[in-house]
């Protein structure tokens, strides 16, 4: 259990800060994550990770000389909005390009995908590479299926060596994915992790058993088995991944990287007992190991967990992981003594200003943030039950996303309520902070709905149910655009698309505001209860799709309570 907390809402930001407090010659704070606070070669490539929080030293541990130029740092477990990505992105720059790498999340891949297409419009080259080294997740033939996990840090530390040598972007980025081709990880896990102020911990493993491939944000595993000697431990991880070498290497006079990770409760002394047994099992092989990593590289939490990473080393990739680094998380060998940064020189993302709305748009606004209010009570009063549904087949956290998301975004909304906004602004500064707060898929799915429902309503136009609609139909398109799902992958998408229909229509129709609202919101609850027989096709539930089956899918959920919760707020403003 996370026992040491002050807000269970503020505890990723004041570890964060805590974090830059502890390693000032290492790490400076800026909006979103950290960066080096010393001076990088100038017209070199910044290597920028990041994630969840969480995952101590992973990911904002590994900054610094030698490894990486900053770190995105989301909410526990969830993944940093677009916003917080392009913000670290533009801090960490030398003026090579930028190079963004990150496990294989859907959150993240859409979140650091927008932030790259921003940087790249503004002049900035940028490139990404997933890590996608967890053998359990994803069949050999479906490798850009499979996750990332404790492979995280081979690619990130060969890739930012690359990147201290002075190799352009294009070298860097060819670097990056070979390092991840030639990385295999395995997991289990013992119990699951407990998010702070949770009652509970995100699943469950029966006594004396252990699940296999576990995932790193309490996904859980795709099977079970009791728990073996360290020994049988140790042959389990090695055996799984010696069925994959990959191609170009044979196990004989292979030169390999370990990496026996700790994922929150095992202590350096039980791995070390399973690490005897690894180096062993290795060398009886054929296998020479080089410089290997025994230790907490990628934690979750107090989860109790074990995951072996090999790194197949050539002549290329093996000095890049044996360089020296000097990170808070990761240290190797001694690097060069580095100029301290000056704070003035880093480039800071601003909020942007408030434009000039209409009276009528700004009467709208007021309505707009009482319905967010009703938004983030609802949210609230069935925050266990959105969780309790995607724990079956996910990680669990879609409640509490969903809650800090909800939060967040009426925070903001009541702040741009106050400097004067109209409806537009104010839906997207709600978005933005929504985005920002609960990162993972749902925060950047919440930000393009609400950001669709301000372009419609814009700042100087009075609500009408034309509008309305159509801003419900925006929200379809650039969501279904934004995160490809389709009706039928057991997403929210399965409810807002009939939503959007059935509103239009009884638009066109020409019926009020809130009659063509609640034949809507019962046209969204009937296709909520529908994803139940659904099989997910996406996110992170796809791994253990057949478990879902008889469940209704999180996000459709909370999106037809949203709905329904919605309709007292527009017969308040109708009779306005």
């Amino acid at each position: 259990m996370t026992r040491l907390f002050n807000d269970p809402s503020d505890f990723p930001e004041e570890a964060r800060l805590g974090l830059v407090a502890a390693n000032r010659d290492k790490l400076m704070a800026v909006p979103g994550g950290v960066v080096r606070s010393t001076r990088s070669e100038p017209g070199t490539v910044a290597v920028v990770i990041g994630g969840g929080s969480g995952h101590y030293p992973t990911f904002a541990g590994l900054v610094g000389q030698g490894l990486a130029h900053g770190a995105v740092m989301g909410n526990l477990f969830c993944s940093p909005s677009a916003q917080q990505v392009y913000s670290v992105a533009k801090a960490a720059s030398n003026g090579g390009g930028v190079l963004l790498s990150f496990g294989n999340y859907a959150g993240d891949v859409l979140h650091f995908g927008e932030a790259k297409e921003r940087l790249i419009a503004e002049g900035i080259p940028c490139e990404i590479v997933l890590v996608t080294d967890d053998v359990a997740s994803a069949p050999l033939e479906e490798l850009d299926k499979r996750r990332g996990i404790a492979g995280d840090l081979t690619v990130f530390k060969a890739a930012a060596a690359a990147a201290e040598k002075g190799l352009s972007l294009a070298e860097v980025v060819e670097v990056a994915r070979e390092a991840n081709r030639c990385t295999r990880s395995f997991g289990v896990a013992f119990a699951g992790c407990t998010l702070p102020g949770a009652a509970d911990s995100l699943f469950r493993v029966p006594e004396s058993r252990m699940a296999i491939g576990l995932g790193i944000h309490g996904e859980p595993g795709i099977g079970e088995t009791d728990i073996p000697s360290a020994d049988g431990l140790a042959e389990m991880l090695v055996n799984r991944l010696l069925e994959e070498i990959p191609e170009g290497f044979s196990i004989q006079e292979a030169r390999v990287a370990t990496i026996l990770n700790g994922l929150g409760t095992i202590k350096y002394e039980e791995l070390f007992v399973v690490y005897r047994k690894v180096d062993e099992l290795l060398q009886r092989a054929g296998v020479t190991i080089v410089e290997p990593d025994v230790g907490e590289l990628v934690t979750s939490l107090d989860m109790s967990g074990v995951s072996l990473t090999l790194f197949w080393l050539d002549k290329q990739m093996e000095p890049l992981w044996t360089a020296a680094a000097n990170a808070p998380g990761y240290r190797k060998g001694s690097v060069k003594p580095a100029q301290a940064l000056d704070p003035a020189d880093v480039e800071v993302v601003v909020q942007d200003q408030i434009p000039d709305a209409s009276d009528a748009s700004r009467n709208v606004a007021r309505g707009v943030v009482e319905a967010l209010g009703v938004l983030s009570q609802t949210v609230n009063e069935n925050c266990e039950l959105l969780g309790q549904i995607d724990a079956v087949a996910g990680d669990g956290d879609h409640g509490i996303g969903m809650q800090r998301g909800s939060k967040a975004a009426l925070e903001a909304a009541n702040e741009a309520l106050d400097g004067g906004a109209g409806v537009e602004t104010v839906l997207q500064w709600a978005g933005q902070r929504w985005s920002d707060q609960a990162g993972g898929t749902s925060g950047a799915i919440w930000r393009v709905i609400l950001k669709a429902l301000g372009e419609s309503l814009g700042n100087d136009k009075p609500l009408t149910g034309q509008c309305l609609a159509a801003g419900v139909i925006g929200a379809r398109d650039q969501v279904m655009a934004f995160g490809k799902a389709k009706v039928g992958d057991k997403t929210l998408v399965d409810v807002l698309v009939p939503f959007a229909a059935a509103l239009a229509k009884e638009a066109e129709a020409g019926k009020g505001i809130v009659a063509s609202w609640e034949v809507a919101a019962s046209v969204a609850s009937e296709a909520a209860d529908a994803t139940a027989k659904l099989i997910p096709r996406v996110g992170r539930a796809r791994p253990l799709a057949e478990k879902s089956v008889g469940t209704r899918d999180a996000g459709s959920v909370s999106l037809a309570l949203i709905i329904q919760a919605l309709i007292p707020v527009l017969k308040k403003c109708e009779a306005s």
